[in-house]
């Protein structure tokens, strides 16, 4: 039977690296793959999908409106044997839904990759939907600069302090965000701490 997967860490977990691991080791077992993210991540381009490590593939967009059972019936059925979603955090939660019919439905299996919460440590609603929903729920882990567990994506500033207020999505990586342990997070909002983000001198 097949399954649906919700993989998440923080900023910096190789996420996307091992989404496209994923994609690479389904087809060189001769097995098609459906890679997709939602449209709100655009930042390698809007239909690329790359990692920090330079990896990189082709990726079709789902866009916030798209009601992705309907698609897969329509397009994809019988061309693909996995369904790959990067950046999942961003999807709607009916789509989530949606992927969860493509899996019972269809027996397809269905491989999340994402975050599970924001920068004030609060679930995306596409997270909170596959922690409801999803048959496996696994943390890829990183570690904070003291060498505890990274649990939190923190937002920085131009100003290198840590941003507690604003929108929910703001896109960025390594030049506006880091991963931190709960604790240095705290010290660094209560003490107004610079952060130093990684490749800053």
């Amino acid at each position: 039977m097949a399954k649906m997967y919700f993989k998440y860490g923080a900023m910096g977990s190789s996420k996307t690296a091992q989404a496209l691991i994923t994609k690479y080791n389904y087809e060189e077992n001769d097995m098609k793959v459906w890679l997709i993210k939602p449209s709100a991540d655009v930042r390698d381009g809007a239909d690329i999908l790359r990692s920090r490590i330079g990896l990189q593939a082709q990726v079709e967009i789902i866009t916030p409106e798209m009601d992705v059972f309907a698609q897969f019936g329509e397009v994809m059925r019988g061309r693909c044997d996995v369904i790959i979603v990067d950046e999942c955090q961003f999807m709607e939660p009916g789509q989530i839904d949606q992927l969860r019919s493509i899996v019972d439905e269809y027996n397809i299996p269905v491989m999340c990759f994402g975050l599970r919460t924001d920068f004030q440590c609060k679930l995306f609603p596409g997270s909170r939907r596959l922690m409801e929903v999803a048959d496996t729920i696994q943390e890829i882990k990183t570690i904070c600069d003291c060498g505890a567990k990274a649990t939190v994506n923190a937002r920085i500033d131009s100003d290198n302090y840590i941003v507690t207020e604003g929108a929910q999505v703001v896109l960025g990586g390594n030049d506006s965000y880091i991963a931190m342990c709960h604790k240095c997070w705290v010290r660094g909002i209560r003490e107004h701490r610079k952060i130093k983000l990684h490749g800053q001198n």
